[in-house]
């Protein structure tokens, strides 16, 4: 692949423009977490050269209606795609290149685990064009980490940083908070550790209970209790306080970064932008002869091989989103991000004004509670907006 200029250190794109990404999703895991209710997989065993095939066939088939576009981000995700062969990493960044204008700042992202195996790889995934690594950390704590259910424990994490470090231009890493138990103080304290290891982004999210998870399960016997809800406020008060003093303020509500070390990829999603899903359960948003079209694909990995190996691609669905759709997209996504949605963009993508997209009143009555500010470039979620988005939201779009 050819390699993008040394400006791909800058992040961010200029004025608010959402670029074009591409995301590919690699289903497996090495065992499944008991939080994560993500479409991901545990299988004895992966034919590799016929999903590098079929992962290939399917971004051609993207590629066909997609012409004259210009990529500006890849990003590896799934599952575990540190799992991927690098030659399939390299194959499909090569692909990307002949398919697609590359951006000479293309940001390409590849999710990780911090397990020893995995992390050997980080300079194979490096030299076949990725540069800029996301590794699922989630705890500096190995007692944390036991209960999370996850496979490395926090010396090895703290290693995996550090090759990181290394081989990649860029790299974040997750961590996870509100644990049961979990007292602000001590997360501030593995907050400044986390800070101490030199990443200029972090994504920091609050442990929820999803359906269908093993922690669902033992939340509903009553075996799992999560701090009550203003502990879980302090925690998050803590979060802003400590990574917006160390140069690494909130510009999403779960993601935090030093100036220009956004990732572009998922500003993407939140700006509303165009980008293909390819892979088991991936979903896609492109614009094409003026209309928005939402893609999806069979999610089931076995299910979704056989049919690109058929029909060359696995779409499920691909459907028109009507504008009063496009609106909620776009808020729901947009006010996540501190900078907001900008008026112009909004007009743009939805043919209305933002002011008068609402129903009577309940953009009014937001802003004058404190929730929403509106000014002359974009509407946005003050910080107790953010707080409460969900709610935000619903009394919004009701």
């Amino acid at each position: 692949m050819p390699s993008p200029e040394a400006g791909a250190a800058s992040a961010t794109l200029p004025d608010r423009d959402p670029g074009f990404g591409i995301y590919l999703h690699w289903p497996f895991c090495l065992s499944k977490c008991p939080y994560c209710d993500f479409n991901s997989h545990v299988r004895d065993g992966v034919d590799h050269d016929r999903w590098r095939a079929a992962l290939l066939a399917e971004l051609r088939h993207y590629a066909e209606i997609t012409q004259g576009r210009r990529v500006t981000s890849i990003f590896f995700g799934g599952g575990t795609p540190s799992l991927m062969p690098p030659e399939t990493v390299a194959a499909l960044l090569d692909a990307a290149a002949a398919l697609w204008a590359l951006d000479p700042n293309l940001e390409v992202t590849l999710e990780a685990n911090p397990t020893s195996v995995e992390s050997g790889a980080f300079a194979q995934f490096a030299a076949a064009g990725v540069n800029r690594v996301s590794l699922g950390v989630q705890a500096l704590d190995d007692d944390a980490l036991k209960f999370l259910g996850r496979r490395h424990d926090a010396a090895e994490a703290l290693a995996a940083i550090a090759l990181a470090r290394r081989h990649f231009e860029r790299f974040s890493f997750d961590l996870i908070y509100a644990r049961p138990g979990q007292a602000p103080e001590d997360w501030a304290a593995e907050l400044r550790s986390a800070l101490a290891e030199g990443a200029t982004h972090l994504s920091v999210y609050q442990l929820t209970i999803e359906p269908n998870t093993a922690f669902h399960g033992a939340w509903r016997r009553g075996e799992l209790t999560l701090p009550d809800e203003a502990t879980q406020a302090a925690l998050f008060e803590a979060t802003e306080e400590t990574l917006a003093a160390a140069g690494l303020p909130g510009y999403e509500i779960s993601n935090h970064a030093a100036a220009g070390a956004q990732c572009r990829h998922n500003l993407t999603y939140w700006r509303y932008g165009d980008y293909l899903g390819i892979g088991p359960g991936a979903h896609g948003r492109v614009t094409l002869e003026g209309r928005k079209w939402a893609t999806r694909q069979h999610r089931a990995p076995e299910a979704w091989l056989s049919r690109v190996e058929t029909a060359g691609h696995a779409t499920r669905t691909m459907e028109a989103v009507g504008r009063s759709a496009r609106r909620d997209e776009m808020t729901m996504m947009g006010l996540r991000l501190t900078e907001g949605i900008g008026r112009e963009a909004f007009l743009r993508e939805t043919g209305g004004e933002l002011h008068a997209a609402f129903a009577p009143g309940k953009l009014d009555a937001l802003i004058e509670a404190g929730y929403l500010e509106l000014d002359g470039d974009a509407l946005r979620a003050t910080r107790s907006g953010r707080r409460r988005l969900d709610s935000v939201l619903a009394h919004l779009l009701a």
